[in-house]
């Protein structure tokens, strides 16, 4: 046996050899690659015909959206009381209007194929557009710009009712009229580091202003923030003569001194603006999204009262193992702690990214509370006096992922949901209807299929766009009870088949405990051939706050999965225990050990699948990821080295001690340290596992990732030429985390690994690949 363990490596990388020249004469060819190219979404996705998207609905109960025919967008607005659909604007005069705005800047806009916009309904019926190429009034004889503000070029947080915004300036918070122009100071004691409703440390570092209006517009919720004691991140730029430095404050895990806000209330109803404190001490910036950056987009831990009298918010401790709600007085300040929920891992207020789950309902004296103490995610309601639950609303082995819509009045719930339909895969989103005071829940939309909801905002129809990975979406709208108003389109792929598209297939294999169902998708060729063998290529996210899988529903292109597999690959994306959207032990399979990455369920899916299909060569398997899935696919090449022959790490957050401190503090837990010198974190780190090294491993990253920062990468890089093993490493000197106007680059570059590595070819020299507009 001894001897065997010693032979096998030898025995297997001859193997790798023998395999790797049988392959040397396939040939992969220019054709091939332009094949592939096809397959990208920029290409595929105008191939779709009557395919509707990107639904708004206006405070007048119409419902904006786009549809695609003939690889041309249109807008259309659909009037659900009278049936009746006209076009939203007119198309031409926008485009004109956009191309007019960027005075020849850029690519002009072609009204044909407008971008995704945002819409909403002025108070004289006109229509407000905003685009990032600026803002824009539609009326019915034509477009134009929209006046801008007399002075100040600040992003703005707009009130209610469109006419005001606030800003900051120097640290502070400023109001300003839009008509007129004018500006008054809300704050005055902001300084740097110290400032009020600043965005602009750890990952994110911008401009915006983080508040929350009251529905009134008359008051203010936000926060001072203060960064005095936190770390600095720092990027230098490449560029000729003295390099440019960008510089901000980015605490890290583990760091003594973190982010602290001081929580505060701006009442504009007085002659002069007043500024009141809440009544408690400083807490870390936290929130209950399993993503902050999702949560505080729109604070979304903070609800008013529709009064605006008080103000409902929660506190996460740093390690997100609790989260109290209290509700402020909104004239006085005060504080009273209403519930706390504590729990062994972490908490979060949906079961995967999205809005918090909670609810403010001071008009009845209660609060509605998610809770995945059943072991699902479920909800709750509750007294507001006492804290003590009154019923609980949903309950059984499948979660409650988003609240669609509320009705106090009525008090009917209309929610989103996975995994309660039996016999169905159990990350179909479905729609369901129930009672705050009890009662049976209502499934409200019975089609076998994934399923995207976006509700009127007076709860009386929804858009419902429902598919698979496999077939078209069928666009419908839908009223409060689910009864079907109008069938808005129904997607036709007959130009997207003739092109070569093949839908992937959806499989299940059984987790690292030999029980457990994991589900994913397998993209083949499309000249597909039963009797050849291929190598694999998984694609790897590892969560936790999501997955490998990017869509359940219909996708012109998962990324280049299928662009991949047209070079000669089976592709596969898992979602393993550690993933989000099963139980909550599911989710926490792997807490506090963050290496663990899903790997022993991708290693699982890698054997089950070569032993269930003779065409695929498990012998020749290759990982890929970013950011989470770059760490994921270095720590595959490190643990799993007899497993993985070639792996590309983008981006990877390859020490979570090197990272944003709230990422791993979550998921990791806090750091402790150990009397002989070690940690929690110790070894979760790729840098400790570099000397197991035996595949190819390239390595990318930006220079400028202001998100992970570069010497992620770096430290394992060092780590490896220590160990001395031989390495591949592209870094980009311009890019950000997402890699921008590199990402078509990076993308042929993966290819040719691929294909130079695990097919044993010659992958066409610097085959040209850019995007389409």
């Amino acid at each position: 046996m001894g001897r065997w363990h010693t032979l096998a490596p030898l025995l297997a990388g001859a193997l790798l050899m023998v395999t790797t020249q049988a392959n040397a004469t396939q040939a992969v060819t220019e054709a091939d690659y332009a094949r592939a190219a096809a397959m990208l979404g920029d290409r595929t996705a105008p191939l779709v015909d009557h395919w509707v998207s990107g639904g708004q609905w206006l405070d007048d109960g119409s419902l904006i959206y786009r549809e695609q025919t003939d690889g041309k967008t249109r807008y259309l607005r659909f009037d659900p009381v009278t049936g009746k659909t006209a076009p939203a604007f007119d198309a031409q005069a926008l485009a004109a209007a956009m191309n007019a705005a960027a005075g020849g800047k850029g690519h002009p806009v072609n009204p044909d194929r407008l971008p995704p916009l945002t819409l909403r309904r002025a108070a004289d019926g006109g229509l407000q557009i905003k685009t990032p190429a600026g803002s824009f009034r539609c009326e019915a004889d034509g477009c134009t710009v929209s006046a801008r503000a007399p002075s100040g070029s600040e992003p703005g947080a707009p009130s209610p009712d469109g006419t005001r915004e606030v800003f900051i300036r120097d640290w502070n918070l400023w109001l300003r009229e839009l008509a007129t122009g004018k500006e008054t100071q809300l704050t005055f004691d902001g300084q740097p580091d110290y400032g009020y409703a600043t965005d602009n440390a750890g990952w994110k570092h911008t401009d915006n202003a983080i508040v929350v209006w009251s529905p009134d517009g008359k008051k203010i919720a936000t926060f001072r923030q203060d960064q005095r004691k936190v770390n600095r991140m720092t990027l230098v730029a490449t560029n000729v003569g003295a390099p440019r430095v960008e510089q901000w404050r980015y605490p890290f895990a583990g760091d003594p001194d973190i982010i602290m806000i001081e929580r505060v209330i701006i009442d504009l109803t007085g002659p002069a603006p007043a500024l009141i404190r809440l009544q408690l001490p400083p807490e870390p910036h936290r929130s209950t999204c399993s993503d902050d950056l999702v949560c505080d987009d729109g604070w979304d831990d903070v609800q008013w009262a529709p009064d605006g009298k008080t103000l409902a918010f929660i506190s996460t401790d740093r390690g997100h193992k609790s989260a109290t709600l209290r509700v402020a007085d909104a004239a006085t300040g005060k504080v009273r702690d209403v519930y706390t929920e504590t729990v062994a891992t972490q908490y979060q207020s949906a079961p995967t990214l999205g809005q918090a789950n909670w609810r403010y309902l001071p008009e009845s004296n209660e609060f509605l509370w998610f809770s995945q103490k059943s072991n699902w995610g479920h909800l709750y309601l509750h007294d507001l006096t006492t804290g003590k639950q009154k019923r609980q609303l949903t309950r059984g082995d499948w979660n409650v992922t988003s609240i669609l819509h509320l009705d106090p009045v009525r008090r009917v719930l209309w929610v989103t949901g996975v995994g309660r339909e039996a016999g169905r895969d159990p990350y179909f989103v479905h729609l369901y209807k129930l009672g705050l005071d009890g009662g049976d829940v209502q499934l409200l939309t019975p089609e076998d299929a994934n399923h995207s909801l976006t509700a009127s905002a007076d709860g009386k129809y929804i858009l419902d766009i429902y598919s698979t990975i496999a077939t078209a979406p069928v666009a419908v709208v839908r009223d409060a009870d689910g009864r079907q108003v109008a069938e808005l389109a129904r997607a036709d792929l007959t130009r997207l088949k003739a092109a070569g598209w093949v839908p992937p297939e959806s499989f299940t294999v059984k987790a690292r405990d030999g029980k457990t169902d994991l589900y994913g998708q397998l993209f083949k060729p499309s000249n597909f051939d039963p009797n050849k063998t291929y190598p694999i290529v998984t694609y790897i996210y590892p969560g936790p706050q999501v997955g490998s899988v990017r869509s359940r529903s219909f996708m012109p292109a998962h990324g280049d999965h299928q662009a991949l597999a047209e070079l000669g690959f089976i592709v596969i994306a898992l979602d393993g225990m550690g993933t989000p959207l099963r139980s909550k032990a599911f989710q926490d399979a792997w807490y506090g050990n963050m290496a663990d990455n899903t790997l022993p369920d991708q290693v699982a899916a890698l054997q089950q699948l070569g032993q269930r299909y003779s065409w695929i060569d498990t012998t020749r398997a290759g990982i890929w990821g970013h950011s989470g899935g770059g760490n994921a696919t270095a720590a595959a090449m490190f643990r799993y080295p007899d497993v993985y022959k070639v792996g590309i790490a983008e981006s990877g957050n390859h020490d979570n001690l090197s990272y944003e401190d709230d990422w791993a503090e979550r998921y990791q837990g806090l750091l402790e340290k150990k009397a002989d010198g070690t940690s929690n974190y110790t070894g979760q780190d790729n840098a400790s596992q570099a000397k197991n090294l035996k595949g190819r491993l390239l390595l990318i990253h930006g220079m400028m990732d202001d998100n992970v920062p570069p010497q992620s990468t770096l430290l394992v890089v060092d780590a490896l030429i220590k160990a001395n093993k031989d390495f591949d490493l592209l870094l980009l000197p311009h890019a950000r985390h997402g890699f921008g106007v590199d990402s078509y680059y990076v993308m042929r570059r993966r290819w040719d690994y691929f294909v130079q590595h695990l097919v044993g070819a010659t992958p066409p020299k610097e085959f040209e690949l850019k995007p389409q507009f």
